[in-house]
């Protein structure tokens, strides 16, 4: 007989077509929760060390515009605040830049600029949320050298 199915097998095809089991699709979200779970923390872990690389370049960044602006200034001397720097013509630093003196500053950081006098000054990286935007604190004085503070709060050379 031609075309004839018998039952038997017809039984076994109709369960494979059925679907999946509830405990598979609960295995199935299992583990895509988890894949996600481990992948939204190395993003954010990533985006930490951005933040902090650039906080550690736009020190540098600062730094070369306090020497620039000393260089042109007479009497020779730096500047009084950031926003000195990024206000004249032309500025030595761009205007995010010169304006992230408090929070919510820029790309996860600000900065404070301190001139201890006319020959000296210090600027400190914070982050705007510790923990979320950076761990680390960076600091660079009129010598150049970035700094950060180990957890005893003393200065440490890093770069």
């Amino acid at each position: 007989m031609k075309g004839f199915i018998p039952l038997k097998t017809l039984g076994s095809k109709r369960k494979s077509l059925m679907g999946f089991t509830l405990v598979e699709i609960i295995v199935v979200i299992a583990i895509i929760a988890t894949l996600s779970t481990l992948s939204i923390a190395a993003l954010l872990r990533a985006r930490m060390n951005t933040n902090e690389a650039l906080a550690i370049s736009s020190l540098r960044t600062i730094s070369t515009a306090c020497e620039g602006y000393r260089a042109v200034s007479s009497p020779a001397g730096y500047p009084p605040d950031l926003e000195t720097l990024g206000n004249i013509a032309p500025p030595y630093l761009n205007r995010p830049l010169a304006t992230a003196t408090a929070p919510p500053g820029t790309r996860g950081y600000y900065y404070t600029y301190v001139l201890v006098n006319n020959g000296y000054y210090t600027c400190t990286a914070t982050p705007t949320e510790p923990g979320i935007t950076g761990n680390r604190i960076f600091f660079i004085d009129a010598s150049g050298v970035i700094k950060l503070n180990d957890a005893n709060g003393q200065p440490v050379t890093v770069y």
